[in-house]
């Protein structure tokens, strides 16, 4: 049977109004470059000279680290670096090299409140999850503390991981991890320095234990450097009876292949 003519009429004017508001959005909003804002055909499209700045992190990389190989040493392989000092976390993942165009979106949803940013990030970090995120347990954001959480107004891990669990459908446990230490910022400070400033900066809040105990979780931020703030939230984690921690980040500082 066909649509009766009122069901039709409503159908044409929702689609006009739909056309009409994209257009009158990227009009006030227009789609532009997230690297250097150049005009582009779609949002959140990079231009041909931003994308190519991008160094997606690929296989061959080490199997715990997630550092990239220079060459490819065979399946499961481990970095010199992951054999002489196993990290406490199960496994790293990234999606990019924290350089150029990727540094600045990761400056972009820190400090200048680019969350529209985070789909398109979480997007490439569930890439890169290679399938450990889609079967987790639940995802948990490095959290700030709240001190820090009320002069910057949101969390960008949160952000991160509140749509790796739309695009993924998996549980998503924002108050699972509370950072109870308020650290200094780890800029400037040795390795030893960020160490002993995250030192007991996080603990699983009261009531939440049965999100972790036996669980296998994935831990988002957005950049791994020097792993001490993910070192500190997993010993967390594990204490309190983690099964398994992967980390999965945006980015990853790293001086080159190995």
């Amino acid at each position: 049977m066909s649509a009766k003519p009122g069901a039709q009429a409503v159908s044409t004017i929702a689609s006009f109004a739909a056309g009409w508001t994209k257009w009158l959005g990227d009009l006030v909003f227009p789609s532009v470059c997230p690297g250097c804002s150049v005009i582009t055909g779609t949002h959140r499209a990079f231009c041909p000279s931003c994308w190519s700045e991008i160094r997606f992190i690929e296989r061959p990389f080490c199997d715990v680290l997630g550092l990239p190989f220079s060459y490819d040493p065979g399946p499961g392989m481990l970095s010199a670096e992951a054999i002489a000092n196993p990290p406490v976390f199960d496994r790293l993942r990234s999606s990019v090299i924290f350089e150029g165009r990727a540094r600045d979106l990761v400056h972009a949803l820190k400090y200048r409140d680019r969350t529209d940013l985070a789909p398109m990030m979480a997007g490439w970090m569930l890439r890169a999850a290679e399938g450990h995120l889609t079967n987790c347990d639940g995802i948990i954001p490095v959290p700030l503390h709240r001190s820090r959480f009320v002069w910057r107004k949101f969390n960008q891990a949160a952000e991160l991981g509140r749509h790796l669990s739309i695009l993924s459908g998996r549980p998503f446990l924002p108050e699972t991890l509370q950072r109870v230490k308020r650290t200094k910022r780890q800029v400037g400070l040795s390795a030893t320095a960020r160490e002993d400033n995250l030192r007991a900066a996080f603990k699983v809040a009261a009531g939440h234990e049965p999100d972790v105990f036996g669980k296998r979780l994935v831990l988002v931020d957005d950049v791994y450097t020097t792993g001490a703030t993910v070192a500190s939230a997993i010993r967390a984690l594990k204490k309190a009876g983690a099964a398994e921690v992967t980390v999965l980040t945006f980015a990853m500082a790293v001086t080159g292949p190995i």
